[in-house]
């Protein structure tokens, strides 16, 4: 994969603090593939965003850092899930993308 072009990862649904672990393997998984600087994270789907959210994304952020210094990049934010993002300070160290997919 070029390293230009980023990896992608989409959640939908409602997102739990169970799910979680399960959603970093995905990535993980993901990121042993690939060799993009990026992962755009499809967020546009995840209904009823709350702070297991915030969570999620939180951790996926740091293991996409952990994995050689990438970044994730959220795409379709919801305006709930960016306003949470906002409130617990995340807003500033999550890339927010400006397009969807």
């Amino acid at each position: 994969m070029d390293p230009l072009s980023p990896a992608v990862l989409v959640l939908s649904g409602r997102v739990t603090r169970a799910g979680t672990p399960r959603l970093c393997a995905d990535l993980e998984a993901i990121l042993a593939t690939s060799d993009a600087a990026v992962v755009d994270c499809d967020v546009g789907g995840v209904v009823e965003p709350d702070l297991a959210s915030v969570e999620a994304v939180a951790r996926l952020s740091l293991v996409a850092r952990r994995s050689g210094g990438r970044r994730l990049r959220l795409r379709g934010t919801p305006p709930e899930l960016q306003l949470l993002l906002d409130l617990v300070g995340l807003g500033e160290v999550v890339e927010l993308a400006e397009t969807p997919l």
